[in-house]
């Protein structure tokens, strides 16, 4: 090999062992960018959601008599419930208590607990007759909009259901509240309990 040939080869070795190292960097800062861009936004501090449900209310409900078996017969009854604030807002406690001539007489209590790490609700439902809160349906809101779900392992006709909770009209002194089961994994639901409330102004959910 000439020694002109011996220079070129020494220049090319040179170059390549001086790129190495900035190419390593270019990727690692390459890598650092991607990592950053897919940071997920903030949670939103949803503890006050539950808030527009503080106060007295009238009540009235249209309930499925016999879930997920092709009924359509409704009973309707009308009533009252009282939400005290618990924890400056971060839970809640509802006491609901409705009659109709068809369908009886309905005590309910509905606990509320928001927990700040995961930004959910848990929603616990008790009734006078049963004497025991059943599992918590979970969910959020997203612009005034509450969705929450819950498996029950014996539904209606002994198979696993999804139990969903929707709020809507939150921003309003007459919210809706619609329960549905799904049998099918969530891809259809039937509405089984509506519930319209109507505001009744005191200072009830002002005093806790």
């Amino acid at each position: 090999m000439g020694i002109k040939n011996i220079r070129i080869c020494f220049l090319v070795c040179s170059l390549a062992i001086t790129l190495q190292p900035s190419q390593g960097i270019a990727q690692q800062n390459s890598g650092a960018s991607s990592s950053g861009a897919k940071q997920a936004p903030a949670e939103r501090d949803g503890q006050h959601d539950f808030d527009f449900e503080f106060g007295s209310w009238k009540i009235h409900l249209k309930r499925l008599v016999h879930p997920l078996t092709g009924s359509t017969t409704w009973v309707e009854f009308d009533g009252t419930s009282v939400t005290r604030k618990v924890w400056d807002g971060r839970a809640d406690l509802e006491e609901f208590e409705t009659d109709s001539s068809a369908g009886g007489h309905i005590e309910g209590l509905t606990l509320r607990l928001y927990d700040p790490q995961t930004h959910q609700w848990s929603l616990y439902w008790a009734t006078s007759k049963s004497g025991t809160m059943g599992p918590p349906t979970i969910g959020a809101f997203k612009d005034g909009r509450g969705e929450f779900y819950d498996t029950e392992p014996s539904g209606p006709n002994g198979r696993s259901i999804l139990v969903r909770f929707i709020w809507s009209k939150t921003n309003t002194d007459s919210p809706h509240f619609e329960q549905s089961f799904s049998e099918d994994g969530g891809k259809t639901w039937e509405v089984n309990w509506i519930t319209d409330q109507t505001r009744v102004n005191d200072e009830s959910g002002k005093a806790h």
